[in-house]
């Protein structure tokens, strides 16, 4: 679990520099190509073609597609159509489809870890609900289009390190991971990027290269190692402590205005979810043993 908490430390800086320094800025297509070509750019020495099964390298490249091209494709033209507290509220959703995945890939139904994915999510509704107005059903499926392939890869990745083991280390195929991501990223960028809204300062080019190296690369990579160290129903639940962790950084860094008894109220929720899929696997184990 160490490796989960650390990415979720590292992602809680990248929300804040985001909204910072990029949103509005800095064209979107853009960043997440650059964050794909540093991160591939870091792995590429390392990367064996030979020696490795083809299903684990395949479900790798499909894995990058979905989490860094399906997902950040619609995760930012969901803005158009909706405000931030409309997008915040629609993400909350990935713990259950992480667990949903996880159990119909294994022909399974573990009620403990949907049960602890669904207060999971509730916390992070406490932490970000805001009343909904306007249009919103089409950003809405957008969303849920990006959650869904999001944890689709998180759990595709698991499943393969566990169905899969090699003597290689993951860092001499993980750059397979990013490589599957460009075939989706570089085509966005070169249909739909806007040239003129490139990095145009030090710090914005800064913030990219930092997002590229440990947001993406090793942010990646240590969630993709620690993702089989925990059962789903954990990864499950480790999607929704962005939440907390995001607002608390931007309320220590950047000052900004927080409800700091929702965010205590819904990060013990979130906590609370941890032991209740703790407690109900070790019930299910004993059940099915």
């Amino acid at each position: 679990m160490r490796y989960l908490l650390a990415v979720t430390l590292l992602w809680a800086f990248s929300f804040s520099l985001i909204g910072h320094y990029l949103a509005g800025q800095v064209d979107s297509d853009f960043a997440v190509l650059l964050r794909v070509l540093i991160a591939a750019a870091v792995f590429f020495p390392f990367t064996q073609w030979r020696g490795l099964p083809g299903r684990l390298v395949g479900g790798f490249w499909l894995a990058g597609a979905l989490q860094f091209g399906v997902t950040y494709l619609c995760l930012y033209r969901s803005f158009s159509v909706l405000t931030v507290p409309e997008v915040l509220l629609f993400t909350v959703m990935t713990p259950i489809y992480v667990t949903l995945l996880d159990d119909a890939l294994a022909r399974r139904f573990n009620r403990w870890a949907l049960l602890a994915a669904v207060v999971a999510v509730g916390g992070g509704v406490i932490i970000r609900f805001q009343p909904l107005a306007g249009e919103y059903l089409v950003g809405f499926l957008l969303l849920q289009l990006a959650n869904l392939t999001f944890a689709a890869g998180q759990v595709l990745c698991r499943r393969l390190l566990q169905q899969h083991p090699v003597a290689q280390p993951l860092y001499c195929y993980f750059g397979h991971f990013f490589l599957g991501a460009l075939l989706l990223a570089l085509p966005s960028f070169l249909l739909f990027g806007d040239a003129s809204r490139l990095p145009h300062t030090a710090l914005q080019w800064g913030v990219l290269v930092w997002m590229g190296l440990f947001a993406t690369a090793l942010g990646m990579y240590w969630w993709v190692k620690g993702s089989v160290e925990v059962s789903a129903g954990t990864l499950a639940i480790l999607n929704e402590l962005h939440v907390p962790a995001g607002l608390l950084v931007n309320v220590l860094i950047w000052n900004r205005d927080a409800d700091l008894p929702r965010l205590a109220l819904g990060g013990g929720v979130i906590f609370a979810s941890l032991w209740l899929n703790r407690r109900g696997r070790l019930e299910w184990v004993t059940a099915v043993g």
